[in-house]
């Protein structure tokens, strides 16, 4: 077996930066640059593996999501206008390849991953959870978590894959898809859907049926600290470590970071650091090491180049 290359792939090309919405939107294409910006100043370019992002196909897209929904966004893509879902996510004019451009490029990380040369890799703008099979929500076109979750299982033979959500938002569009699911191993902590969209993801759900136990919700309460992350990080770990799951996906949101616009949590870059050195570390243990981190939400600049900058960092420790 070939010894991986011990940097961390990195997808951050110019192309994947088009995913953005237009008219001064939270979700801009300029969270692109400001990772990069601070990615370049770390001289971290020259530690990590370039990746590049490609359009996924429409097979690819039909592995998660239904025929009828990459139809509408294909439709609205060629005219631009509206919206996608109920008024978070406008439609542009090349709105389905921008969108199917983010899938892509996290299907070339999960092949990096599973085929060499890397068994870890980041990307920015990427973990758009709330996209359900069949609609757009909450910023996020196509799921590319579900696409990528249905890849490894169809293409590379996976079963038992492990979901991890750090995002102020909870990632409803993963958690419903596989709450019945016990294959799919989940841990969300996430700000209190009493107060933050999607206003899911009560600690009582933890799977349906034959997946009860299976799931994870932690909430917490507005303000929350890195103390507070610290408190229940290590139920994330007992959780996973029960599973022993072949492949591990982070979605390290940064609008969990104190500052974010859009949320009311207090965490700083530690936290998200701490999240994936550990998972690192957990993905060392059971053998494989595979673990991809997508950058997910974030709205304030400077807060998502610390935070994604530190789990690069950390994901480049041994």
């Amino acid at each position: 077996m070939q010894t991986p290359d011990p940097r961390v792939l990195v997808i951050a090309d110019e192309p994947l930066g088009r995913y953005g919405f237009p008219d001064a939107h939270p979700f801009g294409t300029d969270r692109l640059a400001a990772f990069n910006s601070v990615f370049r100043e770390r001289d971290l370019v020259s530690r990590t593996l370039a990746g590049y992002s490609r359009e996924a196909t429409e097979d690819e897209l039909l592995r998660f999501h239904t025929p009828a929904m990459v139809a509408k966004v294909r439709e609205r893509s060629l005219t631009g206008g509206g919206y996608l879902d109920g008024g978070d996510t406008p439609a542009w004019r090349g709105v389905h390849e921008a969108a199917a451009q983010v899938v892509g490029a996290t299907l070339e990380a999960v092949m990096a991953i599973m085929h060499g040369p890397v068994s870890r890799a980041f990307i920015p703008v990427a973990g758009l959870h709330h996209a359900t099979r069949d609609s757009a929500a909450g910023f996020c076109v196509y799921n590319d978590i579900g696409v990528a979750i249905e890849t490894l299982r169809s293409q590379h033979g996976l079963e038992r894959i492990a979901y991890v959500d750090i995002d102020a938002h909870h990632g409803d569009g993963v958690f419903y898809a596989y709450e019945s699911d016990p294959l799919v191993i989940i841990a969300d902590i996430h700000e209190d859907g009493s107060t933050l969209y999607p206003g899911t993801g009560a600690v009582e759900e933890t799977g349906k049926g034959a997946a009860r136990g299976t799931k994870l919700n932690l909430p917490l309460a507005s303000g929350s600290t890195d103390a507070d992350f610290d408190r229940v990080w290590p139920q994330v770990m007992a959780h996973l470590q029960g599973f022993e799951p072949q492949f591990i996906i982070l979605q390290c949101g940064a609008d969990s970071i104190a500052g974010d616009p859009l949320t009311h949590l207090g965490l700083s870059p530690a936290s998200h650091a701490r999240a994936a050195t550990e998972l690192a570390a957990l993905a060392q243990s059971l053998g494989h090491g595979r673990l991809l981190a997508l950058g997910g939400g974030g709205y304030n600049r400077s807060n998502l180049a610390a935070a994604w900058n530190a789990v690069v960092e950390a994901l480049l420790s041994p």
